[in-house]
């Protein structure tokens, strides 16, 4: 799943990205997500790890899920009254000047505030995560006997898997 994770967050930064279907892997990554609560709901042993890796498959459906375009957006006001930007300035009678309304709010300003601060929680969290994770890695490496190499190669897998989550998150805002 790290692999497919890792490429699918490749594909949608690429510059064509944006025009590859993402219903596909939406649901890939929220199959998954079942699957891993599925094991932490059925097994102990591996509960919270179940647990992270679903929440990590959510956030990948979640991400797949703004892409497509299909959640509300908020409203964007473009214009004030008569055309003008902003409230008009004391003592300035325009009336006489028609110009064009061009709109020129930033891509995210018709995001709804609930996408946003979803986003900016996953950005954080992943963010938690990755540190977590190079924390764990490290006391790994100190401890004694020291962790496998293999271990130490998966635990650094998780760190970059979460620094990733976040980057991606932080560039959707």
């Amino acid at each position: 799943m790290h692999a497919l994770m890792a490429f699918a967050m490749a594909l949608m930064a690429w510059t064509h990205g944006d025009d590859l279907p993402t219903t596909v892997p939406l649901l890939v990554f929220l199959s998954a997500a079942v699957w891993f609560v599925a094991g932490a709901v059925r097994t102990a042993e591996h509960r919270r790890a179940n647990a992270y890796h679903a929440l990590m498959m959510l956030a990948m459906a979640w991400m797949y899920a703004v892409m497509t375009d299909g959640l509300p957006p908020a409203p964007v006001e473009v214009a004030g009254i008569g055309g003008q930007h902003g409230p008009p300035m004391p003592g300035m009678r325009m009336s006489g000047m028609h110009m064009p309304i061009v709109d020129t709010t930033p891509d995210t300003a018709g995001t709804s505030p609930l996408i946003t601060g979803l986003n900016w929680l996953l950005t954080i969290g992943s963010a938690v995560a990755g540190a977590w994770w190079i924390s764990e890695l490290l006391a790994r490496r100190h401890a004694k006997p020291p962790a496998s190499g293999r271990a130490q190669l998966a635990i650094a897998t998780q760190a970059l898997m979460a620094a990733g989550m976040a980057i991606m998150f932080a560039a959707m805002m």
